[in-house]
């Protein structure tokens, strides 16, 4: 079988190289080998927390006389995926001008439904309806993949049931509700066979029978009987399987961790090497903040004074070599011992 093996412009072989194994449009299966630990499990995090999503966060029930109270549908309202598409168009809504919500920092859309019938009548993800203005044509829909385009089932409602709401949708992460969460799933494995022994695997009889290998371990050479152990050895072949909910396609979610993986970085660089302005002829390099400038109380004529002292030298802050009471403690001349 073919693999798509890419790595990054100029690395050559010491840079990070991905082989995809497998990809569609939910899920993405690749190998991620000539980058360190802290960096994969880096950007797995960020991948399952830190990608700017948009999802409902505000509703409001005007009509519910289903058998679910207001609470549990504004939940179930809450989890379903909407299309994340250009999302960084949309304002994160603390950084808006408006009082609450607007077109440029959210999307707002409508469900209304009421059964008639005598048969039960099922409200789907379909019947959400976008209104009003938005930022683009496609941020906001509710995310429709099952072959009869109807979507996930939002309540059920008997004869004379209904249910009104209006349904404000805005950008966020993870890291503030899982309902901004833009992957199901994240699998992250290393070192299958254990050859670093990060793993202590309780067993009862045969730890082998008991813990069978993945299929990531016919990736690599198993461990060889009475192969020495190098406690220098450190995991460089990571393995990834990637699950997105549907509201962005997984090569997008891979791309939009990177790049935001590339922006804490850039902002942690900055915090530590300063601007040009703080940082003065030393360049953009991190450094101890500037000693106090000649004639001031801290250093007067180049001298080590406190703030006390009067003149050059280390004189305390009495001046000279006294104490307080206008006395060495060991004689007028100040020989000490």
């Amino acid at each position: 079988m073919d693999y798509d093996t890419y790595a990054v412009d100029g690395a050559e072989e010491l840079g990070p190289r991905v082989t995809i194994r497998e990809a569609n449009n939910v899920a993405v299966d690749f190998i991620l080998r000539g980058a360190d630990l802290a960096f994969a499990n880096s950007l797995r995090r960020v991948i399952l927390s830190e990608i700017p999503t948009i999802a409902i966060d505000l509703v409001e029930v005007e009509s519910n006389t289903s058998v679910l109270a207001d609470e549990f549908v504004c939940h179930r309202l809450g989890l379903i995926p909407l299309n994340s598409k250009d999302v960084d168009d949309v304002l994160y809504t603390r950084d808006c001008e408006c009082d609450q919500y607007c077109e440029s920092c959210s999307v707002t859309l409508t469900l209304h439904a009421r059964c008639t019938g005598d048969d039960v009548m099922k409200v789907y993800a379909r019947d959400l309806v976008v209104t009003g203005g938005r930022v683009n044509d496609q941020v906001g829909n509710p995310v429709i993949t099952d072959a009869k385009g109807e979507g996930c089932v939002i309540v059920k409602l008997r004869k004379g049931q209904e249910i009104r709401v209006k349904c404000i949708a805005k950008k966020g992460i993870a890291k503030e509700h899982a309902k901004w969460m833009p992957t199901a799933a994240v699998g992250f494995e290393y070192d299958p066979h254990n050859k670093l022994r990060h793993l202590d695997l309780w067993f009862e009889e045969d730890a082998k029978k008991e813990w069978p290998p993945t299929k990531n371990a016919d990736w690599e050479d198993p461990l060889q009987e009475g192969e020495p152990f190098n406690y220098d050895a450190q995991p460089d072949v990571f393995y990834f399987n990637v699950e997105t909910v549907g509201g962005l396609p997984p090569d997008v979610i891979m791309q939009q961790g990177i790049k935001v993986l590339q922006q804490k970085l850039a902002a942690v660089i900055q915090e530590l090497a300063g601007g040009d302005e703080r940082n003065g002829d030393y360049g953009d390099g991190a450094r101890s903040p500037d000693g106090p400038p000649p004639g001031t109380a801290y250093g007067a004529d180049g001298g080590y004074t406190t703030p006390f002292g009067v003149g050059t030298g280390n004189a305390s802050a009495w001046g000279g070599g006294t104490t307080p009471y206008g006395a060495t403690p060991y004689g007028n001349s100040g020989a000490g011992w």
